[in-house]
């Protein structure tokens, strides 16, 4: 009893626990506590041996209140086993990842201030997790300047405890979190001591598990977290801002930097955290010493992404085969196909590359000095090895080629990085901006122009652009599962280059070349979200940052201004949303970050009320290009299109349609699907799963992707309704096919035969590719062989290019002023010049497409079918934009500058008198190059095909 008592007392007095958790704890949680110290005591008695003293008490609370977490812990040392090894990660799970105004939680943490024994040194870390108790009528603010009050959006308990010096910090952090996308980091200086300050403040929802891995940072510069104060480390406030605070102090007797300079570091890399929280090379053990610090840790993170995505080429043993074979075998093309994708699966795995850099950390830390675009390096006293030394070095101590080639990566990244936001000291995603030399001929024939590379906690994306001054909308790559996800992120830089490619083809009509963005959300990842970082990062590289400490001036070695242009593509994030705000998002936020020359240009596809934008789906750009194809079709053989039986991907149709497969599921009647139903769900811009299934008949079917085990008329049973969607194209017979959505490769040289039947008939007469890369090279000419009329996507599918282009016009020739009055709707009405506007762009596109069409007709007519549609189509494309750019780079941009002024302002943008001069030199040169391009194209196309 005596010993019980000495117990309690020494629990309530010595250990110097905070009274919060007296206050928060029940008497019987406490004795449970008590008890169980106790216990832990005797058992280590046992043992004879005090170190072995392991204390882990925790309570959660059932109705998520809250919870206490109570454990053993030597300062400055990140715990790799016992209690202390996941209790912070836990909390950032289950009550900081994902808050929310509605659902959040302070934090408070304390070190006790005395050793849990006389014989052991070890002292409790005390964790006291409450729900946010945001009052429902705050305070009024007593600010007049419009500024948020932080008395307004804090809970009581915060208010009760808070300092005035601490209210004014958060209150500053508060302001500068709202201003910005990012994190806001500063430290402070404590008076009368060496303890330093570090305050980090962010959006709800920006990043995930950063409280846990910000002990890994400091602890590795030798601090200490001493959290004494009665105030949490990390305080949520009702208008969805996070704030952290953390008093650090030096570990005495340790073999480190000052705190007076590592803080700073600390401070800086506290940014690439928030960018990669969760990084398997920065956690304890990570290397042979378990000692990567975040900067290194992070870049062997990117190149490792980097490796998954370029070691894997298919070298010299493929090449030897592919000359070898007939790819216009289909058996031959579809062993190579086979191969390829073999090469790409197994050769270099995210598992194998990670065990490379892990068994060889000291060369990785080595090669992350080297990246000569960082703007400083961290504290280090050794002189790193030069590019010819470490190459020597990895050659000398990596035996084994297959790690050799992992290795080499690195370098061939670090020689190629132009410039990157890596030690920006506030972004939320890595961005790099590199030199595509790299990319072997053999898999890439056309060499881009510029490659961005950007890397998030929640994603990986691409930009490719293949010259200068070109445009191209971003696709958002979603998985439905793990195994489709892997698929995705071994295919995502070939998916990009080949619509980037395929982009260029396209544009062929306008100013500028093509262009592709790709983002990979990882599973369960908010692709808005990530779509936003990817956005923030590359902007990041696109303007000089002017503010010390926030977005300073980065090592640019390309050493030339670049702009892009943005456009919808697959963007959707469900089959019901459109693409119109994440292009506003984009356009404004780049307002918000300095861009006052092209933010109204930066996205097209805006909202047209609020932005002046030309939404591609409100207006029905991208179909009026493929509906002329269509129609020219039926002009040329006659045809009347209530004959007609259609299937169609990507959307409601509107003739005779037999299926319409999209996005929601597999919609089929083979009596022809209820037009007046069609239309219905077009006006309302709703997917096939809203189909009223009452107006089918007895053989017609909807199976959404959701459906399992569905019956159909036939007696057929669909097991899966996504794995049945996504095979569904192959299975219909129809006079006409018009994909308009989908994965690329959809109709490959392996899986094309199946539109063909036994007799070697094929499914459909005609096809109209209106969906980027739906099929294959390979498998396009396979069906034309086979008498399929068929028109490529970048012929189809080229009016969302041509309304983008004209959309980037308006916002690069007319002035601020102009803009706002013209563009912008008036109460929700738009302006005569609007409506004229799109009316212009609408009757553009039809021209265009059914010139190309008739130009693309009578070729192959004139050939008498011996070369197909498809290489017509190509080498109109890529004669026309060699023409193009040798426009561009001419004598005449001077000779012709005042006559194709004068011409071109036959754009209602260009009558305007300053739209000139408004507009950068080299997208005026563009512009002159592709009305010369014009004329020759008008007067001298058939000679061009001809002469090929």
């Amino acid at each position: 009893m005596l010993e019980t008592r000495a117990d309690v007392n020494w629990f309530y007095t010595h250990l110097g626990i905070d009274d919060t958790y007296f206050q928060s704890e029940s008497v019987e949680v406490i004795s449970d506590h008590i008890i169980a110290l106790y216990g832990a005591k005797v058992l280590a008695y046992t043992k004879h041996d005090p170190s072995k003293l392991v204390i882990d008490l925790e309570k959660i609370d059932e109705d998520g209140n809250g919870a206490t977490f109570i454990h053993t812990s030597s300062p400055g040392k990140t715990s790799t086993e016992g209690p202390g090894a996941t209790c912070e990660s836990r909390i950032d799970e289950m009550f900081l990842d994902d808050s929310t105004p509605q659902k959040a939680y302070r934090l408070e943490t304390y070190r006790s201030q005395g050793s849990i024994s006389a014989t052991a040194s070890q002292q409790l870390r005390c964790y006291f997790v409450t729900k946010c108790n945001f009052p429902a009528n705050p305070p009024k603010s007593t600010r007049t300047d419009g500024k948020t009050d932080i008395r307004t959006v804090s809970d009581p308990i915060f208010l009760e405890k808070a300092s005035e010096n601490t209210l004014e910090i958060y209150q500053r952090v508060m302001w500068n979190v709202e201003q910005r996308f990012g994190p806001v980091i500063e430290v402070f200086e404590v008076e009368g001591s060496r303890e330093r300050r570090l305050v980090i403040g962010y959006k709800m929802g920006g990043t995930k598990k950063f409280f846990s891995a910000l002990s890994n940072l400091y602890h590795f510069y030798a601090l200490y977290s001493a959290q004494t104060l009665s105030l949490g480390p990390v305080e949520q406030f009702s208008n969805g801002i996070t704030i952290i605070s953390l008093y650090l102090n030096p570990l005495p007797n340790a073999n480190a930097p000052p705190i007076e300079h590592s803080i700073f570091q600390v401070m800086k890399e506290a940014s690439l955290l928030y960018c990669l929280p969760d990084n398997p090379f920065f956690y304890a053990g990570a290397g042979p010493s378990g000692d990567h610090a975040v900067q290194e840790a992070t870049y062997a993170y990117c190149g490792w992404v980097f490796a998954q995505h370029f070691c894997n080429r298919l070298g010299q043993a493929y090449l030897a085969l592919k000359n070898t074979l007939d790819e216009s075998n289909p058996t031959h093309a579809s062993v190579l196909n086979d191969i390829k994708r073999r090469f790409r699966e197994e050769t270099f795995t995210r598992e194998s590359i990670a065990q490379v850099i892990h068994a060889h950390a000291d060369l990785t830390d080595e090669a992350a000095q080297l990246m000569p675009t960082l703007s400083y390096q961290r504290l280090r006293t050794q002189m790193p090895l030069t590019d010819a030394e470490l190459y020597d070095k990895i050659r000398r101590t990596v035996p084994n080629k297959h790690e050799l080639q992992v290795l080499e990566s690195f370098l061939i990244f670090n020689k190629h990085v132009l410039k990157t936001n890596f030690y920006q000291p506030t972004k939320v995603a890595l961005s790099f901006r590199l030199a595509p030399d790299f990319l072997p001929e053999v898999e890439y024939p056309k060499k881009p122009f510029g490659m961005f590379f950007v890397i998030g906690g929640e994603f990986r994306g691409f930009h490719i652009r293949f010259k200068d001054v070109a445009r191209g909308g971003i696709r958002i790559v979603m998985s439905r599962n793990r195994e489709n996800y892997s698929i995705n992120q071994r295919m995502l830089f070939d998916e990009n280059y080949g619509l980037a490619s395929t982009q260029s083809l396209k544009n062929k009509d306008i100013p500028e070349g093509g262009a592709k963005g790709t983002i990979l959300p990882s599973l369960g990842a908010n692709p808005k979200l990530c779509f936003e970082k990817y956005v923030d990062a590359i902007i990041d590289l696109l303007i000089p940052g002017q503010t010390p400490g926030i977005k300073e001036r980065l090592v640019d070695l390309y050493g030339k201004p670049e702009l892009l242009f943005f456009g919808p593509d697959v963007l959707s994030l469900s089959p019901t949303e459109g693409t119109a705000d994440l292009m506003d998002w984009a356009a404004l936020h780049a307002r918000a970050r300095g861009a006052d020359a092209w933010w109204k240009s930066f996205t097209t596809g805006k909202s047209a009320d609020t932005l002046g934008g030309v939404p591609h789906d409100v207006y029905g750009m991208t179909s009026l290009s493929v509906r002329q194809y269509v129609l020219g079709i039926y002009k040329q053989l006659g045809l009347r299109e209530k004959d007609i039986t259609k299937v169609q991907t990507g959307g409601p149709g509107s003739d005779k349609t037999v299926a319409i497969i999209d996005g929601s599921g597999v919609l089929h009647d083979p009596a022809g699907l209820n037009r007046e139903e069609l239309v219905r769900l077009a006006k309302l811009r709703k997917p096939v799963a809203f189909f009223d299934t009452s107006k089918l008949s007895k053989d017609g079917y909807l199976v959404r992707v959701e459906d399992q085990d569905v019956k159909l008329p036939s007696g057929e049973v669909v097991l899966d309704g996504t794995d049945f969607r996504n095979g569904a194209h192959l299975r219909f017979k129809a006079d006409l096919f018009v994909p308009c959505g989908g994965r690329p490769e959809a109709v490959n040289i392996s899986n094309v035969a199946a539109l063909v039947d036994a007799d070697g008939k094929p499914h459909f007469k005609y096809i109209v590719e209106g969906a980027n890369l739906f099929l294959t090279q390979q498998a396009r000419l396979f069906l034309e062989k086979r008498k399929v009329i068929l028109f490529k996507d970048s012929s189809a599918n080229k009016g969302g290019v041509t309304s983008s282009s004209l959309e980037v016009l308006a916002g690069l020739g007319l002035s601020s002023e102009e803009y706002v009055d013209l563009m912008i709707f008036k109460d929700g009405k738009p302006s005569q010049f609007y409506q004229n506007y799109v009316r212009d762009i609408q009757q553009k596109i039809t021209e265009n497409a059914a010139a190309e069409f008739s130009c693309i007709w009578r070729e192959h007519a004139r050939l008498q079918g011996a070369k197909p549609r498809t290489i017509i189509s190509d080498e109109l494309s890529s004669k026309l934009n060699d023409l193009q750019e040798e426009l561009e780079n001419s004598d005449l941009f001077d000779a012709t500058h005042s006559h194709a002024s004068r011409r071109c302002r036959a754009s209602r943008v260009l009558q305007f008198s300053g739209a000139i001069r408004a507009c950068p030199r080299l997208v005026v040169g563009c512009l002159h190059g592709s009305y010369l391009r014009r004329i020759r194209h008008t007067q001298r196309l058939q000679l061009v095909l001809w002469r090929r």
